[in-house]
């Protein structure tokens, strides 16, 4: 088959041309978003969820089989898999890879029987089981180079916080008034915290969390109707997505405190960016008609022309280690955050 190449501008499809392959997004000289490739983890019908990347190349990320057993996996810089990578202490088919740092350490969580999920971290082949103290449940969504890391925990009130580990000190935050919220990525300065939550509502928003402890939300782009912030870099650049009402879920590019820009994949109504590392490379995932997920790599350049959000931002001090919301006995259960 013909290899070919899309070339798309920031504002408007211009033309679709054969040549090599891939797809790119293109625009004017400010910067844009390119598609270098795309990739699935091998095997028949599965959907493939790419979550982070480090600056070495290396993807981790989750595919979900047929039968809807959920792994995770690394897609090395080489191009070629790990084996699927399955918790010892899974038991119900759900193992997730979430983070990866320069190091090739890997963290993530699991499903146990009870229906509660934990964290783990995996080097050299060596599984560390992790649950931040005198939480029910817990999920590890990302690790930077110093082996700090964030996610989110329930200490079995009904509320689901954030937290950050740095230097070994757990400190969980919520969003005001928000029954859930989710810490999705850190970088390597700690300057930037970002992730979602949902507002008492019902309704997703981002938000991010600077280097003070200041909760900033909500983070929307005009026309949303959800946004989930998912990975950032030491430039502060942040993707995501969010969804609008007509159905269509965008790539979301952020630089704080309210720049956007929108990336769709071609052809697809799902787009999904979530992780980016130093070199502005972007791991990502789209939906085709069928609703297989694909992962692909995506290439900054320069900076993307981006509009202001439409809101006023807002910045808010984070408790230093903030007690639940609501003291009523009841866990987080089996919800699965955003991926």
């Amino acid at each position: 088959m013909k290899p070919k190449q899309i070339f798309i501008s920031i504002l408007a499809v211009l033309f679709v041309f054969p040549l090599m392959g891939t797809f790119a997004q293109q625009a004017a000289n400010s910067g844009s978003i390119e598609v270098i490739m795309t990739f699935d983890y091998p095997g028949a019908g599965n959907s493939t969820l790419p979550q982070k990347i480090n600056d070495r190349g290396d993807v981790v990320g989750v595919f979900v089989d047929s039968n809807k057993v959920t792994r995770g996996f690394v897609r090395f810089s080489d191009g070629s898999f790990s084996d699927p990578i399955v918790d010892p202490n899974d038991t119900v088919g759900f193992t997730e890879g979430r983070g990866i740092n320069n190091s090739g350490i890997v963290c993530g969580d699991y499903a146990s029987s009870d229906g509660t999920n934990h964290g783990f971290f995996l080097s050299g082949g060596t599984f560390t089981e992790y649950d931040v103290p005198g939480a029910v449940s817990n999920t590890v969504l990302s690790i930077n180079d110093a082996g700090d890391f964030t996610g989110s925990l329930s200490y079995g009130s009904g509320i689901f916080q954030g937290y950050v580990s740095v230097g070994g000190t757990i400190t969980s935050f919520s969003v005001p008034g928000a029954p859930l919220t989710l810490a999705y990525a850190i970088n390597n300065s700690n300057q930037l915290v970002v992730g979602y939550y949902i507002d008492s509502s019902g309704i997703v928003h981002g938000y991010f969390r600077d280097a003070n402890g200041a909760l900033h939300f909500p983070i929307d782009p005009s026309g949303s109707t959800a946004t989930i912030l998912f990975g950032d870099n030491n430039r502060n650049w942040v993707v995501g997505r969010y969804a609008d009402s007509s159905g269509m879920t965008h790539g979301l590019f952020f630089v704080p405190p309210n720049k956007f820009f929108t990336f769709d994949y071609p052809g697809s109504t799902f787009t999904s960016l979530n992780g980016i590392n130093a070199q502005g490379i972007i791991c990502g995932r789209y939906n085709d008609a069928s609703g297989i997920a694909h992962g692909f790599l995506a290439r900054v350049r320069g900076t993307p022309p981006t509009k202001e959000a439409g809101t006023e931002m807002k910045a808010y001090a984070s408790p230093s280690l903030a007690t639940p919301l609501n003291p009523s006995p009841s866990a987080w259960g089996g919800a699965i955050p955003a991926r």
